[in-house]
C-alpha cells in the first residue's frame, strides 16, 4: 500500500512539474539554439504585429533563421528595415533568412530585423501569449511561447534602430 502510494504521489509530480518545464525556454529549445527575451507586439484581429527577441547559437555550426510560423497570423516573415535615400526607412522582407553564426548573438529588435505578423487572427492584448515556431536552416523548428507586450518601450539609446539589452 505504501508502495503504491509512493508511486502514484512520483507519478503526480511528474506531471505537476510537466508545465513548469515546458514554459522554460532552455528546457524548450535544441541546446544549439537559444532564445532570450522575447515579447510581441499588436493591434486588432486583421492588422499586423512583430516578434523581438535575442537569438543565441550555442553551436560550433553556423545556421540561419529561415522563417517562422504561428496560428496568430495568417503569414509570418522575417523582415527588417532598410535605409533609402534620403534617410527614409522601409520595412522589407529578409530573401534568404537571418545567418547567424556559430557561437555568436543576433537580435531582432524594433527598427531592425524581427518576425512580422500579417493579418493577426486576433487581437494581441498585453498579458496574452502566442505560439511561435522559428524554423532553423541547421537546428529545424523551435516552438516556443512568446508574451505579447504593446506597451514596452525601446530600449538603450538606440530606441527604434535595433538596440535592445541582451540578457
Amino acid at each position: 500500500m505504501i508502495r503504491t502510494s509512493l508511486a502514484a504521489a512520483t507519478a503526480a509530480l511528474s506531471l505537476l512539474a510537466t508545465p513548469l518545464a515546458a514554459h522554460d525556454d532552455k528546457a524548450e529549445h535544441p541546446e544549439a539554439i537559444h532564445i532570450h527575451d522575447a515579447y510581441a507586439r499588436g493591434g486588432a484581429a486583421g492588422s499586423g504585429g512583430a516578434v523581438f527577441m535575442m537569438l543565441h547559437n550555442n553551436s560550433e555550426t553556423d545556421d540561419r533563421l529561415i522563417g517562422a510560423a504561428t496560428p496568430a497570423a495568417k503569414k509570418a516573415e522575417l523582415h527588417t528595415h532598410v535605409e533609402e535615400s534620403g534617410g527614409l526607412m522601409r520595412m522589407s522582407a529578409i530573401e534568404g533568412g537571418i545567418p547567424l553564426p556559430a557561437g555568436e548573438m543576433h537580435e531582432l529588435a524594433r527598427g531592425g530585423d524581427h518576425v512580422m505578423l500579417m493579418g493577426l487572427t486576433a487581437k494581441l492584448a498585453d498579458g496574452d501569449t502566442i505560439p511561435l515556431t522559428l524554423i532553423f536552416e541547421n537546428a529545424g523548428e523551435v516552438t516556443l511561447d512568446v508574451p505579447v507586450d504593446n506597451a514596452r518601450a525601446p530600449e538603450g539609446h538606440g530606441a527604434g534602430h535595433g538596440h535592445g539589452k541582451m540578457n
